[in-house]
């Protein structure tokens, strides 16, 4: 079998919660007080009953309503919805029958059981009665294992049709004929299968998933004569588990002593391996049973239901599989679980392999533990010679690689260290919630399994990394196992609060789990926050925690120290000045903050010492700054080579649009490829760590040039050489010129399909959020030319809040000298009230080496606004944000956090280029907050100065001055156009 053949398994995978739809929760019990208070013995059928499920774990015991009397019954119909109706006889057992007539004829479809006391004269009398009006008639043997087998005999018959035939559920047919016989037959039967459903079901990945695939346990349905049989068979003769069968019953209506043996027969030759049980009380029965290659039981035997269990459990492959010598019968070895199956494949001897293989055991051990998929496959490929063994082998591992790889995608499975894998995907540790990070990463989980091109996507893989998710109970435990809420709350500087969360301890049971994650992921990690109020639609908290990144090393508790410490790192940033800022500013209460750890290996490989991807970046599915055909509904990217740190930093990416990969900027001309593109990179250090954590979460990331890096080969592809003696780029690893990072190998020339994939991202994430969305990727880069081109990972997903608001038109027209600014590139939509002030940095005072100075006075400055409930904008040349204090003004988001609308303007030499794609920017598009591009000298918009020197200052510093104007002044934004401006409040005459 090919890879495009097993990748179909995609498109089979069960959908558990689609089974068993039609259930029995409504009994109605006709029984005079005396025989039901006899039947459940002391007055508790009800709680038996839910005892009875709750030890089988099933869900959603029935509630039973008792009435006396048939008339009684009839009337309670009326009233309330039943979905079984339950009679028991009493002197009289025609009126029992008779009172079944008038409930048939009411309600044709409603199922009505009769249950009787087992004795010799009931059933003379049952033997005179027309049973046509009720379903079926039990003898009660004083067990409340009957009424449970009675009603999942019911919700069976009432879900085969669709359950088997469209999902491919197993079915277990019963055939006998003998009420007393198979009331006590069928109880074991239940018995056996709910416990072999729930036992196989603890391989699944959570509790949820768990009680999900019980609703793909083998069905059990009663034949009472040859025909019923026969039916039944016709209908779901491909999906027979295996057959239980009496001797003797009705065939074409007459009693025939060897009707189950010509049952028997006809199964065989029609299925050589079908499993079939036949019961007798003539032990004569025996020989011709077993010539058939049947199991035979005698039905006259005090241990019945042991050996009848012990049948069901050998026959129907139910428990272990166990694998034995074809030519000895001994066993050989025994599979406990689908990973055993996997680990132990190889170990199998070929002839035991062939046997059990050829005569269906395999498939029938996978089918009674609900693994459709992979069972069909199994059955469906035959083979017959020792010599396709090694083929086989390869062919049942990797079914089961990608059975288990799909069955990971988009689940959140419960951690255990017994079960984390190689194939493992997305796990969490505690039971409290993923925060905001982590629901994204499940719901991209979630994108990825319902895509199966993100397997083979033109030759890459689009997969998120492997995680392990630090629920927040974790870290309500910390806190309050460490007493650290009083400190936290507090005052206290950063460092303190660093210092006393690193002495702190985590809880030790989770020691041992994080071994076992070593053992699993040999790469660096990155230890994430994902608090509560992370990444939600309307309150984006991103980029204002830590993240932190802990390079492989070989000594465990090293790494267990390291890693430990990231937690309680993160952890410690919840608390951090700049988060209590942030936390003010949006009007949220710290302690109500709560903190997830997202625990996920990083994405790259390492090269020259150094950890780091091949390339990373952000992504957006609108675009407010197309040029040429572009569109703003085809989306923009920004792309650097090494950690995506860099981008987030505000360093120079190369931007484009997925959609025209072609069109890229920053590369349209050799100058501005020179000049505007990446020249230096981040990456981890694979050499020795520094000892103790920093407030800083970069204090192990080490900034590097590009062509410091570019010897190595890991950015072939992605660079580009500068010919200085011709004067050219030339799109290839050659040659001792500088290298630039153009990544036209990949967006011109096709060698890795990233716009492509790209785009399927943005597309599929804003249909899947019915909103724009923001996505951040990595990948890496398989240049051996062995079929596959890499991979393709996606980090996270989360809203961006397209404001809808109508822009006022004759706003946006208004002649240049009733306003203060234009910008020809405006990022936002809609209009911003209520802003009388103006914070600017004074352009014949600014110099960039005064930049970290600056950046100081504006927080200061926020910090009072923020207290006085007061916004504003704010105007000042370079990159905001940037952590480079050449290209702008170092602030982080919690130091700017009251601005309405933020303006980046060029003074003198500094050309500026919008800072599309940092953390920073998601907090614009959420909060609405303008930002506007202006460069009069290339011909973008216009800053009037003049105006705000004229006034008034409410502060003036040696760099900024803050004025105020009489009434709020009109700002406005079509974004999709990327027009705005802000105009001077309205005079007298102008208002009137």
């Amino acid at each position: 079998m090919n890879e495009d053949a097993l990748s179909q398994l995609y498109l089979k995978d069960t959908a558990f919660q689609n089974l068993m739809q039609k259930r029995i929760f409504n009994v109605l019990l006709v029984a005079s007080p005396y025989d039901a208070f006899m039947m459940e013995e002391d007055g508790r059928i009800e709680e038996q009953l839910y005892f009875e499920y709750v030890a089988l774990n099933l869900s959603s015991p029935p509630r039973i309503t008792q009435v006396a009397t048939a008339e009684e019954a009839v009337e309670m119909m009326h009233h309330k919805h039943f979905d079984l109706v339950i009679m028991m006889p009493g002197m009289d057992v025609s009126e029992t029958f008779a009172g079944a007539r008038i409930i048939k004829e009411m309600k044709p479809h409603m199922p009505i059981v009769v249950l009787t006391p087992f004795s010799k004269e009931v059933s003379r009398r049952l033997a005179n009665e027309d049973l046509g009006c009720v379903d079926y008639v039990f003898s009660w043997l004083g067990n409340v294992d009957l009424l449970l087998a009675i009603i999942k005999l019911l919700e069976d018959r009432l879900n085969a049709e669709k359950d088997i035939n469209e999902v491919g559920v197993q079915l277990i047919m019963l055939v006998e004929d003998s009420v007393r016989f198979y009331s006590s037959v069928l109880p074991t039967v239940y018995k056996n299968l709910l416990k072999q459903s729930y036992e196989s079901s603890t391989e699944a990945l959570n509790k949820h998933e768990q009680m999900l695939r019980m609703r793909g346990r083998p069905k059990v349905m009663l034949a009472r004569d040859y025909e019923e049989a026969m039916d039944i068979y016709r209908r779901f003769g491909s999906n027979l588990l295996g057959v239980i069968s009496d001797v003797s019953f009705k065939r074409d209506g007459v009693k025939d002593i060897h009707a189950g043996l010509k049952l028997a027969s006809f199964l065989r030759q029609n299925d050589p391996h079908l499993p079939i049980i036949v019961e007798s009380s003539d032990s004569d029965n025996s020989d011709p049973v077993m010539q058939l290659g049947c199991v035979f039981i005698d039905k006259n035997s005090k241990k019945l239901p042991v050996d009848l269990g012990a049948a069901i459990k050998d026959k129907f492959g139910f428990g272990d599989l166990v694998l034995r010598d074809p030519r000895t019968g001994s066993e050989i070895m025994r599979i406990q679980s689908l990973k055993d199956l996997q680990y132990r494949i190889s170990d199998i001897p070929s002839e035991v392999l062939l046997h059990h293989a050829s005569t269906d055991d395999i498939s029938r051990w996978l089918y009674s533990r609900a693994l459709f998929p992979i069972a069909d496959v199994v059955k469906s490929h035959r083979f017959y010679s020792l010599d396709e063994v090694p083929a086989v082998r390869r062919l049942f591992f990797d079914l089961i690689v990608k059975y288990r790889k799909m069955k990971n995608r988009g689940v959140v499975a419960v951690f255990r260290k017994d079960r984390f894998d190689h194939y493992s995907n997305f796990a969490r540790i505690g039971e409290g919630s993923l925060g905001g990070k982590g629901r994204g990463l499940a719901f991209i989980d979630q994108i990825i399994k319902k895509h199966p091109i993100c397997d083979n996507l033109d030759g890459i893989t689009v997969r998120i990394p492997r995680t392990v998710v630090l629920c927040t109970d974790i870290f309500d435990e910390f806190m309050a196992t460490n007493g650290l809420y009083p400190l936290a709350l507090s005052d206290a500087p950063d460092e303190t609060i660093l210092k006393y969360f690193l002495q702190a301890r985590l809880p030790e049971r989770l020691i041992e789990d994080f071994f076992a994650l070593f053992e699993v992921v040999d790469k660096p990690l990155a230890i994430r926050s994902s608090s509560l109020l992370e990444d939600s639609h309307y309150q984006p908290f991103a980029g204002i925690y830590s993240t932190y990144m802990v390079p492989r090393v070989t000594d465990r508790y090293e790494m267990l120290k390291m890693l430990s410490d990231a937690i309680k790192a993160v952890y410690a940033s919840v608390f951090y000045a700049d988060s209590k800022a942030y936390m003010t500013a949006t009007s949220n209460v710290i302690d109500q903050e709560k903190m997830a750890v997202i625990i996920q290996e990083v994405v790259g490989e390492e090269a020259g010492g150094y950890y780091f991807p091949s390339f990373s970046g952000v992504g957006r599915s609108l675009n407010y700054y197309p040029i040429g055909h572009e569109q703003p509904e085809d989306g923009v990217a920004e792309l650097a080579v090494g950690l995506g740190k860099y981008i987030v930093d505000g360093g120079m990416g190369l931007r484009f649009s997925p959609r025209h990969p072609e069109s890229v900027l920053q590369t349209s001309e050799l100058s501005l490829a020179l000049r505007d593109t990446q020249t230096r990179m981040y990456v981890l250090s694979t050499g020795d760590t520094p000892v103790d954590f920093s407030v800083d979460d970069g204090f192990n990331i080490v900034k590097k040039s590009v062509q410091d890096i570019a010897p190595t080969g890991a950015l072939r592809w992605m660079t580009s050489v500068y010919d200085y003696r011709d004067n050219v780029l030339r799109d290839n690893d050659a040659g001792e010129g500088r290298r630039v990072v153009t990544f036209n190998n990949i967006l011109k020339h096709k060698a890795y399909p990233l716009a492509e994939a790209l785009d399927f991202m943005l597309t599929t994430g804003q249909r899947e959020m019915c909103r724009p969305v923001e996505i951040e990727f990595a990948g890496t880069i398989d240049r051996s030319g062995q079929g596959s081109k890499g991979h393709l990972y996606w980090l996270q997903i989360r809203p961006i809040v397209d404001r809808k608001e109508l822009v006022d038109e004759h706003l946006l027209e208004l002649s240049d000298d009733r306003l203060i600014m234009r910008s020809d590139t405006a990022l936002g939509h809609g209009t911003i009230d209520s802003v009388s002030k103006i914070v600017y940095v004074r352009p014949e005072k600014f110099s960039s080496s005064n930049n970290p100075f600056i950046a100081r006075e504006i927080e200061k400055i926020n910090r009072q606004m923020t207290a006085d409930g007061d916004n504003y904008i704010l105007v000042g040349p370079g990159r905001w944000g940037s952590s480079d204090t050449a290209l702008g003004i170092p602030v982080k988001w919690p130091q700017i956090a009251s601005a309405r609308l933020i303006v980046e303007s060029a003074v003198g030499d500094y050309r500026v280029e919008p800072s599309q794609g940092t953390h920073f920017f998601q907090n614009l598009t959420s909060f609405g907050v303008g930002y506007f591009t202006i460069d009069p000298a290339s011909g973008n918009g216009f800053f009037n100065v003049g105006i705000l020197d004229s006034m008034k200052a409410d502060l003036e510093t040696e760099f900024v001055r803050v004025v105020t104007f009489p009434s709020p002044l009109a700002i406005g934004i079509n974004g999709k156009k990327g027009i705005g401006v802000v105009a001077l409040p309205p005079t007298d005459s102008q208002s009137q």
